[in-house]
């Protein structure tokens, strides 16, 4: 097993430091932006004789499916990065009394007792906020398809009733019990792991798509609607705006309790993973990022860089290149998921250009094309190529282009960890 004591804190924090440590840091299964589609997370432990055969993987995320990845797979990647868990699931129901369930492909699983689906006539199947089947439902898994698209429940919106407040019924103080929680599991990891601390716990949102529709809330109301959302924060700036005004003020009261009960802990806060890019540009204009996100991104930033050592962590899909020095201006530290494959993401020139004011927290390897349908010569060298790009004068910590996916080649699963043992050879 992998010796991560205490080196693998010590590694994240230099490559934070924009300092070459002794290896590059890797970051798979420490963050649910950095995880593992359970299916594959099953092929991967069989493959490397880590479980008996048909021995279940628990599902950690059950909106996209991610499977845990326990220490001994941890120790087999080489990992740098520890995940503090969130109590409860996307969909509202707490991640404990785990039971059996079975993924279309065959995959077996564990699933948490709240995991209530009930199956549609055509086959897919329907999933409910809080595990409560007398609400309407909130998710739905295609009939064989391997994750949960929330479900649209907006009521038809009324303009003269539109209430910021609406929007806001899931952003409240943090409360005793959870406070308590996290400071428990921030200490426990400290203490016991060695390894780097993410910390999801921080989210602001300001606009995060996947949190629009509330699948944890049994009658979301106010603007839930995906379409509906993008289109208000044009034609609705104001309402979007005192939504974000409202978000901000409550993430700051929660960081300050959060930091004052953690410490001088070192964390990897992740503050927003509202996706800006597509595959071929951005999808707003770098002025309406200007004027309704990056003034609250820069408030938070700046609160914790006064009063933390933490390092601010922006997840933003797709080509972003226009946008990256608005993210440094706004003060992110850390920007993932560097989705190489899309336009303007080359390696090299996101290196020369920023890479010694941002650390790029991904982009190790393209879960679009290599991992799913290249040869396991082409993962190997794709990771060794991205390494030597990205990791010269620190400032990197491997992680894929975003969570591994669902159909990835048993084989190419394994080309990856074995190139990544060889950084350690």
């Amino acid at each position: 097993m992998t010796d991560v004591k205490p080196d693998s804190r010590r590694r994240v924090l230099t490559a934070l430091a924009h300092r070459e440590p002794d290896r590059v840091p890797v970051d798979i299964g420490g963050s649910v932006l950095t995880g593992m589609h359970v299916s594959s997370v099953y092929q991967l432990r069989q493959a490397l004789q880590l479980d008996p055969p048909g021995a279940p993987v628990k599902v950690t995320d059950t909106y996209q499916m991610l499977g845990e990845i326990g220490p001994d797979l941890l120790d087999a990647l080489g990992a740098d990065v520890a995940s503090v868990p969130t109590p409860v699931t996307l969909f509202g129901y707490p991640k404990k009394g785990w039971k059996p369930w079975t993924l279309f492909d065959g995959t077996p699983v564990l699933v948490p007792a709240g995991f209530t689906t009930t199956p549609e006539s055509g086959g897919d199947i329907l999933m409910y906020p809080e595990g409560d089947r007398t609400a309407p439902a909130s998710g739905r898994m295609p009939r064989g398809g391997f994750y949960f698209d929330e479900i649209i429940r907006q009521p038809p919106l009324d303009e003269r009733s539109l209430d910021p407040a609406d929007n806001m019924e899931e952003f409240v103080p943090i409360s005793g019990k959870d406070l308590v929680y996290y400071t428990e599991e921030v200490r426990r990891c400290h203490a016991s792991g060695g390894r780097a601390i993410f910390g999801g716990f921080c989210y602001t949102s300001f606009g995060d798509i996947a949190m629009v529709p509330a699948p944890w809330l049994r009658n979301p109301r106010g603007i839930r609607d995906i379409e509906e959302w993008y289109v208000s924060t044009v034609t609705r700036r104001d309402y979007v705006w005192r939504v974000f005004e409202r978000q901000c003020e409550v993430a700051l009261g929660n960081f300050e309790k959060l930091s004052g009960a953690i410490g001088d802990i070192p964390l990897i806060a992740l503050i927003t993973g509202t996706d800006f890019g597509a595959q071929n540009g951005t999808f707003i204009a770098p002025e309406t990022y200007r004027d309704l996100y990056k003034p609250f991104h820069a408030e938070v930033n700046g609160w914790l860089h006064k009063h933390t050592a933490w390092k601010t962590f922006i997840h933003s899909c797709g080509s972003v290149t226009d946008l990256i020095p608005d993210f440094i201006e706004a003060g992110f530290d850390i920007l993932n998921p560097v989705q190489t494959a899309a336009a303007g993401m080359d390696p090299r020139r996101l290196k020369e250009r920023f890479g010694d004011r941002l650390v790029f927290w991904g982009g190790g390897v393209d879960t679009q094309r290599t991992l799913p349908f290249g040869t396991p010569d082409d993962v190997r060298r794709e990771v060794h190529d991205r390494i030597r790009v990205f990791g010269r004068g620190g400032g990197f910590v491997f992680a894929a282009v975003h969570n591994i996916q669902a159909g990835v080649p048993a084989e190419n699963l394994v080309a990856l960890c074995r190139s990544l043992a060889e950084l350690r050879s």
